[in-house]
C-alpha cells in the first residue's frame, strides 16, 4: 500500500470537468484525499491554478508541457517555480523521431539542452513515454531504454506503465532496468489496448497494477485515465480507493 502522500492525479483525466468548473473539480480532487495533481499545459491556467492549489491543500511537484517545443522555456520554468512544482515533464514527442538511433539521439539531446536551463531555476526535466517508444526497436532494445542511456543523469523519467505495456514492455523489468532514473509513474488501467476509451479506473482493469508499483516502490503515483467509457472523475476517485487499499 503506498503512503497517501505518493499519490497524484493527472489533471488531463479532469479536464472536460475543469473547462467546466476548475474551482469545483479540483475541491472534488482533494475531498477525494489526494494532495497532490500534475497539471497539463499549466501556463494557459496558471491564475486558477495558483488559486485552486492553495484553496484546497493541493501541491503539484510535477507537471506536464511541451518544453521542446515551448516559445519561451525561461517563462515556462517562472510559472513552474511560482506554483512551487520540481520536474517538468515532456509528455510527448514525434513517434516518427523514435524510428532510428539518430532520431532517438537528437531527442536526448534536446532534454540534455534544456534540463542544463531547468537547473538554473532549482527544476529537473523529466520524460513521459506513450507506447510508440516501447514499440521502436533499436538493436533488439526498447527505444525508451536507448534513450535513458544517453540522457544527462539530471533527466528523470515518468513511466507511464499502460502505454509501455501497450507498447509490448515487460513493465515490471523496465522499470527495473531503468533503476533510479524513474521517479514517478503514471497508473492506469484498462485492457492494455491502444484504444483509451477501454481505460477505467485502476484495480477494475486487466494489468498487473500492484506488480508496476512493487517495481518502483519510492516513486510518484500518478493516475491518469486518456479517456474512458466510464465518469472520468468517479474512476479518479475509485482509484485512489483501490490503492489505499479500499474496496472498489
Amino acid at each position: 500500500m503506498p503512503n497517501p502522500d505518493q499519490l497524484s492525479v493527472q489533471l488531463y483525466t479532469v479536464r472536460g470537468a475543469l473547462e467546466e468548473d476548475f474551482d469545483g473539480t479540483l475541491a472534488r480532487i482533494a475531498e477525494f484525499g489526494y494532495t497532490q495533481v500534475e497539471p497539463f499545459s499549466f501556463v494557459t491556467y496558471f491564475d486558477d491554478l495558483k488559486t485552486g492549489l492553495a484553496a484546497y491543500g493541493l501541491s503539484a511537484p510535477t507537471t506536464h508541457i511541451g518544453l521542446l517545443t515551448a516559445e519561451d522555456v525561461d517563462d515556462v520554468f517562472v510559472k513552474a517555480k511560482e506554483l512551487g512544482m520540481e520536474t517538468v515533464i515532456v509528455p510527448s514527442t514525434d513517434p516518427a523521431r523514435w524510428q532510428s538511433a539518430e532520431g532517438i539521439a537528437e531527442i536526448a539531446a534536446e532534454l540534455n539542452a534544456v534540463a542544463g536551463k531547468a537547473a538554473e531555476y532549482g527544476l529537473t526535466v523529466g520524460y513521459h513515454n506513450h507506447h510508440f517508444e516501447l514499440e521502436s526497436r533499436i538493436d533488439g532494445r526498447h527505444g525508451l531504454e536507448v534513450l535513458a542511456e544517453q540522457l544527462d543523469p539530471a533527466v528523470v523519467l515518468e513511466v507511464d506503465t499502460y502505454w509501455a505495456y501497450a507498447g509490448g514492455a515487460d513493465v515490471p523489468a523496465l522499470l527495473e532496468r531503468l533503476g533510479d532514473r524513474v521517479v514517478a509513474l503514471h497508473v492506469k488501467d484498462g485492457d492494455g489496448s491502444l484504444d483509451d476509451k477501454k481505460q477505467v479506473a485502476v484495480g477494475s482493469g486487466s494489468l498487473p497494477v500492484n506488480d508496476y508499483l512493487a517495481a518502483a516502490p519510492s516513486a510518484l503515483f500518478v493516475v491518469e485515465l486518456d479517456d474512458s467509457e466510464g465518469d472520468l472523475m468517479t474512476a479518479v476517485g475509485a482509484s485512489r480507493e483501490f490503492l489505499m487499499g479500499g474496496a472498489l
